[in-house]
């Protein structure tokens, strides 16, 4: 199996193995109503955060499903993209059948298994990725292939986007770098849980690093979505959280701006640190260096509690309870 590390290490192979597979579908966007990106853990957050990228560009609704069904009103007028990484997601598989039931055009992200056999059975496109990673490491190929589908269907040259992102990795360890000193700002006490405020535009990332933190580091984070998050989380903060948090902010809209600074000084008033990761807005390659260097926080917690980034025990626990 290829260690976290190794696969940071090399994460713009990902991108590059992406480029190269990548075959238009040639479909455009007024063959559909909606589109529906589907996954679970590390093999849906490439929807997830292509979704966000795209939530002004598109033009039609694009949701994202990890669950063992699917709004009702998907049709043949739906597009369904379905990834996992193993191929055996089991509530993946059960969104296969459904839309494949409701008539849907699919389109398919794997490295194998029934998923694999069940797309080419039926003659749907899909994309094979390599074998090898930890589905959570991985994310270089879906969010990849999410952006390059999304991207042929609403007009947009995401391969020379995705091309310019390949630059950041010219300097990973100016990156880990940063890394480090985001890991030393944010963790004041490793056992205290990560709350990540962030806007929309970084929703996707922001789950992601909770996802992260919580398989790699085995710590819990959570996220809070600005400014839908000012309106609940607001009124529990009074007095010290006990917690480590990150500001995740594009910048890109002037009330929501007001709404951090007011949280920022909430939490200082009463006795919060706040660690504000510098972004440079939401253009495509800021995301891919944001989702970088988190990943690399969430090695360096784990390395600091001294926990196995690689095993998910309780994980694998839970799939034998399922399977049972």
């Amino acid at each position: 199996m290829i260690t976290h590390t190794s696969s940071l290490l090399t994460f713009e192979e990902q991108i590059y193995y992406a480029l190269k597979e990548f075959v238009p579908n040639k479909i455009p966007a007024q063959d559909f109503d909606n589109i529906v990106l589907c996954g679970l853990g590390g093999s849906g957050i490439g929807g997830r955060i292509a979704r966000g990228y795209f939530l002004q560009k598109a033009t039609c609704p694009i949701e994202v499903y990890s669950d063992y069904f699917l709004p009702n009103y998907v049709g043949n007028k739906t597009l369904v993209v379905l990834s996992s990484y193993s191929g055996n997601t089991e509530e993946t598989l059960e969104m296969f059948d459904i839309a494949k039931n409701k008539g849907c055009k699919i389109i398919g992200i794997c490295s194998g298994g029934e998923l694999a056999d069940k797309l080419k059975s039926n003659n749907y496109p899909y994309f094979t990725v390599p074998q090898g990673y930890q589905p959570r490491m991985a994310l270089g190929f879906s969010l990849s292939l999410n952006l390059l589908i999304l991207g042929e269907i609403f007009g947009e040259n995401m391969a020379d986007k995705l091309q310019d992102c390949l630059a950041i990795y010219e300097e990973k360890s100016k990156l880990q770098s940063e890394a480090n000193s985001v890991f030393k700002e944010l963790i004041s006490n490793k056992e205290n849980p990560i709350l990540v405020f962030c806007d929309e535009y970084y929703a996707g990332i922001a789950t992601r690093f909770c996802q992260q933190i919580q398989e790699n580091s085995k710590g819990q984070a959570f996220p809070f979505i600005l400014p839908e998050a000012n309106h609940n989380v607001t009124e529990s903060i009074y007095g010290n959280l006990n917690s480590n948090i990150l500001f995740l902010n594009s910048g890109s809209n002037s009330r929501t701006n007001k709404r951090f600074s007011f949280i920022e000084k909430l939490l200082s008033d009463n006795g919060n640190s706040v660690c504000t990761m510098p972004i440079n807005g939401a253009e495509l390659k800021e995301l891919f260096r944001v989702i970088y260097v988190l990943d690399w926080v969430s090695i360096y917690l784990s390395e600091a509690k001294g926990v196995d980034n690689m095993k998910v025990d309780n994980i694998e626990q839970l799939k034998n309870f399922l399977k049972s």
